[in-house]
């Protein structure tokens, strides 16, 4: 009966470890840890955490968080919005490539993945709807939408240059957009005074 007492005292720190919210390291390169991401934008928004996870399971390969990127795009003079991407990219691959070619070819797929990620973050906010939702019961409902709709519309921005990049440089990589850190303007853009910061 103790034992199982201690079990359970146990399993319940265990959790409340686990719940407690930490900062993510800036210097981040590989890191691999058990959480997975959900493989949808409307999965993940469901998630209460607000850390990024530090793995994807894509077509059967756990893919490793190894960047967060800042970005914003407006759709006009005083709609858009700005927020976190999270780049997963599968270990193997990547020792793979450092084998075959060095670890610097890795600054020119940085580029390339900030710039097609750039442009879908831009093509997904053109898409979206940001007016103000009459019919939302609130302020969270309302962001809620905003947040699952502009996922949905990057994730389907993002996919052709996604497969198109795996295809040329045989690194399987997934770019996911982050909704807890999601900032929308209606009133007023001011997104795109923030440069893209790779972290």
């Amino acid at each position: 009966m103790k034992a199982s007492v201690q079990i359970l005292i146990g399993i319940a720190f265990i959790a409340l470890t686990a719940c407690s919210t930490q900062e993510v390291k800036q210097d981040t390169n590989i890191v691999s840890a058990p959480a997975k991401l959900p493989t949808t934008p409307e999965d993940s928004l469901q998630s209460s955490a607000q850390n990024p996870p530090l793995t994807l399971l894509k077509n059967d390969k756990t893919l490793n968080l190894v960047r967060i990127m800042d970005g914003g795009a407006c759709k006009n003079d005083f709609q858009g919005a700005k927020g976190a991407f999270l780049i997963y990219a599968d270990p193997a691959d990547i020792d793979r490539i450092k084998d075959e070619k060095g670890p610097q070819v890795f600054s020119d797929f940085e580029i390339k993945i900030q710039a097609f990620s750039t442009t879908a973050f831009q093509s997904a906010i053109d898409a979206s709807n940001l007016n103000e939702d009459p019919f939302a019961l609130g302020a969270d409902e309302a962001q809620e939408k905003l947040m699952k709709q502009v996922s949905a519309n990057f994730h389907n921005s993002v996919a052709n240059a996604v497969n198109l990049f795996q295809q040329e440089t045989s690194l399987t990589i997934d770019v996911v957009p982050f909704p807890p850190s999601f900032m929308f303007y209606q009133q007023g853009c001011d997104a795109t005074h923030v440069e893209p910061v790779n972290r």
